[in-house]
Parts: structure tokens; sequence; C-alpha cells
């Protein structure tokens, strides 16, 4: 699985374009709360609150009314010139389109966190309407970046993010022993770093991961992959913590104790309570997990021997055929509990069927339009990179835009023709279509009813992407169901949603402790990997140590993208999913339901969408689902056949680590 899948917010220099759109509906009442941010009791000091420009006094009703109108058309005009120049940027990777990512990146920080302090003044009026006070508490904590006050260290904090993401978009790692996996130049693709070293290959994360996922690579040749990767995101070392030490004043300027207590503010509950949530999801669906783990050490150990594989104890990181080991779908083969059952490899049916990349989208098109949605503009087909350039150097992690937040959609992808990219390409949608339902909302509105939402909508609709479905696309070969194919498919869809859930709760948990100063930058790698420990259960291959940085090697730390959304995707996912199935007026298992062609789900997901961020998230869980709390037991129910196999299976074998 891409984690893929940014909403267009923006939330760092050169991230993932996420951005927003919806229009103002009628929200429920909202009180404004007389705290300021972060939490605490007393607002922010007269000194902090007040700056250039800002009026001092008693504050109006009316003039708040005011203040959120020129605000949204403010942050339309800055946006939008972040927008166009992160566009240009992440798909024309050069020093020139760096420096105006920069720039834009600069002038949006300063323009929301002015704006942020502008705002305090109408704290505590009680006499607001509920869609003004709504907007205010979003424009509080709308910010993943807010800027310091000294315009240098804004330049300074813009111009870090947008070097940290190069170095990550044009990394590559050249190796002597790797070339049996190169492949030949293209004559038209873009010039690496330099020349490749004599009697050298060099490769970039594509290709590394490739690597990783090769059936005939040697367990030595992985771990080259896996801590060749690792060498791009030294550089960086440096510059995140000089990022973090000035990404923390921004957020103090603003009333924040430091930028991770900003992020867990952004869910309508106090930050303790996002983290206590948060930990009690993950204790719904650890034993679901740890099973899968126990199950994986076996198999493991036939591919790899018990030299390599211990009987107890975490496990490598490089032999899950991912470069962060956070989705374990490439290892299936090694992993499959009846072999010889139906064929569910799709990437063949894909390939079969001679498909290229855009009429892979239009899959995903059609699929959302059999919901009575809407179809994509024709400026989408124009606009997108659907496939890798091959004249120039690209960010070619997926992500969907909407540059003008008023429906000029996009995605951005380096698309292969493989069942990943399959399901990221209905994901990626999802954040499309979640901007084309809300895109007549002011801007301050157009989001997701948090961003696990954002994240969470198009892995609703590839749930839906069943076996059944396929074949009804001749995608997959005529069979008939039988248990054992059933626990086939439940496993080969956990080693992608089950596997992720650990890893998508341990990133945002390291860089909460970074932010606090509980984690210092002399420990960066082994606080991480203390983290990966605990929650995966998996171990470095080889020795790490504090001239490393593993962490910049995972696309969102050093584009400052927010990771507890995709936790919460995961589990919302399956709650959405519960709910339009029944919609959809499906019975028997979830996991065999497939909303495809009901429009009475569709209806009701279009009326969730449209909400955005108006109203907050329980009251868009509840028109969607009915429910007002987060909660795993649809996730459990769905894999619930395939939890009582691998408990079977796991008899007599020594768990956990």
């Amino acid at each position: 699985m891409t984690t893929t899948t940014s909403v267009r917010r923006f939330a760092a220099v050169l991230a993932l374009a996420v951005a927003t759109a919806t229009s103002c509906s009628a929200s429920s009442p909202v009180s404004p709360s007389p705290a300021a941010p972060g939490g605490t009791d007393s607002p922010l000091p007269t000194s902090e609150a007040g700056g250039p420009g800002i009026p001092q006094g008693p504050a109006s009703a009316a003039e708040a009314a005011r203040f959120v109108a020129e605000t949204n058309a403010g942050l339309l005009r800055v946006r939008l010139e972040l927008n166009r120049a992160d566009w240009i940027n992440q798909t024309n990777l050069t020093d020139e389109t760096d420096a105006l990512a920069g720039d834009a990146k600069a002038e949006e920080m300063a323009y929301i966190t002015q704006k942020i302090k502008e705002s305090v003044r109408f704290r505590g009026l009680q006499d607001l309407p509920p869609e003004v006070a709504r907007q205010l508490e979003l424009l509080r904590r709308g910010t993943d970046l807010p800027a310091p006050n000294d315009p240098k260290e804004q330049r300074e904090l813009a111009d870090l993010g947008v070097s940290m993401n190069s170095t990550y978009g044009k990394g590559e790692y050249c190796s002597p022993t790797l070339k049996k996996f190169a492949k030949k130049k293209d004559p038209k693709a873009p010039a690496g770093k330099g020349k490749e070293p004599l009697g050298h290959a060099c490769f970039t994360l594509g290709q590394l991961s490739k690597i990783l996922e090769s059936k005939t690579a040697t367990y030595e040749e992985l771990l080259e992959a896996w801590k060749g990767w690792r060498t791009i995101s030294v550089p960086m070392r440096k510059q995140f913590a000089r990022f973090v030490e000035l990404g923390n004043k921004g957020a103090r300027d603003i009333g924040f104790k430091d930028l991770g207590e900003l992020w867990r503010s952004r869910y309508d509950m106090t930050p303790a309570e996002l983290e206590a949530d948060a930990e009690r999801l993950w204790n719904q669906v650890k034993p679901l997990y740890d099973d899968l783990h126990c199950y994986a050490r076996t198999r493991l150990q036939k591919k790899w021997g018990k030299d390599k594989i211990a009987d107890k104890g975490p496990l490598p990181a490089h032999v899950f055929g991912n470069m962060w080991s956070q989705s374990w779908g490439n290892i299936y083969d090694l992993l499959e509990p009846h072999a010889g059952q139906a064929s569910l490899d799709l990437t063949k049916g894909l390939e079969k069927k001679k498909l290229n990349a855009v009429q892979m989208v239009k899959y995903g098109e059609d699929f959302f339009k059999s919901l009575g949605l809407k179809p994509l503009p024709d400026t989408f087909w124009e606009r997108s990179m659907i496939v890798e350039p091959r004249d120039r150097k690209v960010v070619c992690h997926a992500s969907a835009w909407d540059l003008t937040y008023a429906g000029d959609v996009r995605i951005k992808m380096c698309t292969d023709v493989s069942e990943e990219d399959f399901i990221t390409i209905h994901h990626e949608l999802g954040h499309n279509y979640y901007f084309l339902y809300y895109n007549t909302l002011p801007v301050l509105f157009q989001e997701g009813a948090n961003d696990g939402f954002h994240e969470g909508i198009g892995d609703t609709l590839a749930l839906s992407v069943t076996p059944a479905y396929l074949r009804s696309l001749d995608l997959l070969p005529k069979a008939a169901d039988n248990e054992k194919a059933e626990i086939n498919v439940l496993m080969r869809r956990a080693l992608d949603k089950v596997s992720f859930l650990p890893f998508g709760i341990m990133i945002d948990k390291w860089r909460w402790d970074v932010f606090s100063g509980k984690v210092t930058p002399q420990n960066y790698n082994k606080a991480w990997w203390d983290l990966i420990r605990k929650y995966q259960g998996i171990v470095p291959p080889a020795e790490r140590s504090e001239q490393d940085f593993d962490p910049g090697a995972k696309f969102h730390v050093p584009g400052n993208v927010p990771y507890l959304r995709y936790f919460l995707a995961h589990i919302y996912q399956f709650q959405f999913h519960r709910a339009l199935c029944k919609t959809a007026g499906h019975t028997g298992p979830l996991h065999k339901c497939s909303i495809h062609k009901s429009e009475a789900a569709g209806k009701r997901l279009a009326a969730m969408l449209a909400m955005g961020a108006s109203k907050p998230w329980p009251e868009a869980m509840k028109a969607l689902s009915g429910e007002t709390k987060a909660d795993a037991s649809a996730l459990i129910e769905y894999f619930a056949p395939l939890h009582a196999y691998l408990k079977e299976q796991n008899k007599g074998q020594t768990c956990g680590w």
C-alpha cells in the first residue's frame, strides 16, 4: 500500500497538496471555546494576540463575520498560488521550482499565522452564528506548519521544507552489486545527481522498492536495497532538527505548547483525549495483528531459515516486500493460506487485458459513477500526471489535488499497471470526489470532517473491489467461491490493511515526542526503532546509529504530513463500508459486500462528502454510519474468518516479541 494520499492542504513545504473544498451549509451550534489554543485556561497575552494591523479592544459578532469572509478570500489567494507552485515543483524538480515553492509556502505560512493571531480577539463571543464560530475554530487549528514571527525564520522554515522534500524526491542509491536489477538506461530519462560511478547502477526509491518486491532477490540483496534507500536521508538530519525548532516556535507564537499539540487539537476533542482514543482503537485491533505477525514468522522461516528468522522475538524489516514493512501484500505468495485456489493475481489480469495507466483510472471513475456520483471533469484528464515523465525528475508519491478549490481536481502518480496502483487509484479518486462535493463551501470548510475521513473515503470504495466485482470486469478468472478461497482473499487484504495499523500509529507518536522535546536529536533513530519494535514487532536488519536518520526515509517525515490520519482511515473505512453495505441492502459476510451500482449508497456517501468540515466529525460520521464514535468492531467483523484461521495455524507457536 502506498499511504498515498494526501489531501490538498499543503501541510508542509512541498508535502502532499492537501487542499479542501465545500460550501457553507448551516452547521450545528458550536460554542466558541474560551480556552486558548492548545487547551490552556488563559487567553493569549496581548503581545501575542496583537500585531501589525490587528485591531484591539472589544469585538462584535458582525466584525467576526466580516473577518471570516475576508480570511476565506485571502486563504483562497495564497493557497491558489501555493498549489500552483507546488504542482509545478513536484512535477518538475529543479532548483528554480524549489525556489518558487519556497516563496509561495513562506507567504502562505505568514498569512495564515497572522490570521490565527488576529482571530484571538473574537474568542469568547457568545452571540456568534454557529457557522462563524466553526470557521474561527477551524482557522485556529488549520495549519500543520505555523510560521514564526520573525520573517527571516519564516523563510528559513519554508526553505528547509522544500530542501528536505527535494532531497527525498531526487534520492538515489548507487551500487555495483545490485546491477543485475538495473533496467536499460532510457536516453530520455532525466539525469541523476551525476554520472553513475564506474561499474555501478543507480536506483531511485521506486526501483529499490521493486528489488524488495522481487521473488528472485537474495536475503543479502534485499538487505542492501533496504539500507541503500536510508543513505539518502542522512543529510536531512540536521535540517529536520532545525525544522522542528522553527515549527515549534511558530506553534508557540499562536498559543500551542508545540507542533504536536497543534496537530492533536484538530479532532474535535482535546489532545489528551485524542491520544487516548487512538490507543483505544489500537488495542481493539492488536490481537488480530499479533496473530498475523505470528503466522508470518512461521512462513518466513520456511523461506529464509531459522538462522535469519528466529523462533521468537521481532522480525527483520527487509523481508516484507515493502521499504517500511508497513504493507506485506508483496509477500502474499509466501503467506498464502491455500495454494491452488482461484487466482487472485489482479496484476496478471490487468496485463492480460493490456490496460494502460489511464484506462485503470477510468475503471476507478466508473466505480464512482456507478453510485450515481458525477463524472470527473474533462480538465482532470488533461491536467493530471498519471504516468512518470521520462524527461524530468518528479515526486512520484501519489497524491490528489484541487488546485483552485473550485473543481480543478487532478492526481499525480507514477502509475504502474499493477494491483497496488489499481487500488491506489481508487484511494486518490476518493480525495478528488471529496473535493468535488464540498467545493462550493468557504475555504475554511473545504476539508474532510477530519483528515482521517479524507484518507478513508477512497479506501472505503476500494473495499468494494471484491473478487466478484473484478470477475464481473473480466479482470480475474471465473471461479466458484469456497471457504478456502475466501480465506485467501481475506489474507491478501489483511496483508495491506492489518499489517499497516501499528505503523500508522507509531509515526506520529514518534513526532509528538520529538516536538515535545521528549525525543532529542541525539536519540532520533533509537526512539524511532524503539517504537517500531514496540508496535510492529520489527527491528532493523543491520546496525543503525545516530549517524543515520531513518525517519527521513519515509516521505511524510520530511514532508511534514501528519500521519495519524492514515491509522484512523484504516478504522473508519470499515465503519463506512459496513454502513454503506447496509444501505445497499447487502446481506451476508461483510467481506463479500460490494456497493458497486448502488445509488442508495452513493446518495448517502455524497451527502456526507458535501458537509466537508462544516460540522464536527462525529456528526459527519453519524450522517454516513449512524454512529458518533470511531469503532474498530467493523474491521474485526470483516476479518473474523481469517482471525479464526490464524489462531488455528498458530497453535503451538511462540508468538509475540
